[in-house]
């Protein structure tokens, strides 16, 4: 491979959408091993978790099993799909709606195969000043602490608050808990001077209002 062949110059020579996965995922490796050129191992990696929406979904630990990658190589690909996903929410001037708090809640736990509960606090312009994650659980179901919530909403001098989880499974409906959990949050912010935005559940890039499902 020449050096105008190479994936980083031909990024800076053609803009990054003359790229093909593969180059631009190769950029983030730096390097192959010994044997396999970091193009191979690029490819190889697109290969084994489907392409690049299934690689954006995979944990360090995960990646950096694969022979040739690594804990390093592994940060930087993760960090990199995390910083795109932080990306397509930074320009929001506010959140007002169910889908504001989705299009907050999708790139940061659509993809999760955990599910994660995310708290977005508000400020007084419905600007989304803090997102925290206040609960994970396994592969079905997470506790949420309705009572650390509002605590953590009030410390921040929260305005407004929403909810978010993801379902790993696909499903958009929310389950009894979900309903339960929604209706004490929604109480107890009523009782400190919050509003209560919404409670949305996300899956992928699809997403449900449980406010909407009552």
């Amino acid at each position: 491979m020449t050096g105008h062949d190479r994936p980083r110059e031909r990024l800076v020579r053609l803009g990054q959408a003359a790229l093909t996965d593969a180059e631009l995922v190769a950029i983030h490796l730096g390097t192959g091993r010994q044997g396999e050129g970091v193009l191979h191992l690029a490819g190889k990696l697109l290969d084994e978790w489907g392409g690049v929406g299934g690689l954006a979904r995979a944990d360090v630990d995960e990646l950096a099993r694969t022979p040739g990658v690594g804990t390093a190589k592994a940060c930087r690909l993760v960090a990199a799909f995390a910083l795109a996903d932080r990306g397509a929410m930074a320009d929001r001037r506010g959140v007002r709606t169910s889908e504001d708090v989705a299009a907050v809640a999708i790139p940061r736990i659509g993809r999760a195969r955990t599910e994660q509960v995310l708290l977005i606090v508000l400020d007084g312009s419905h600007r989304a000043s803090r997102v925290v994650t206040v609960a994970t659980g396994g592969a079905t179901n997470s506790v949420v602490p309705v009572r650390e919530v509002l605590s953590l909403a009030l410390r921040h001098d929260a305005v407004a608050i929403a909810l978010a989880h993801n379902h790993p499974g696909g499903s958009l409906d929310p389950s009894a808990e979900d309903l339960a959990v929604t209706e004490r949050l929604r109480s107890g912010a009523c009782e400190v001077g919050l509003r209560f935005l919404d409670h949305v559940i996300v899956a992928g890039d699809q997403w449900r209002s449980i406010t909407a499902s009552r």
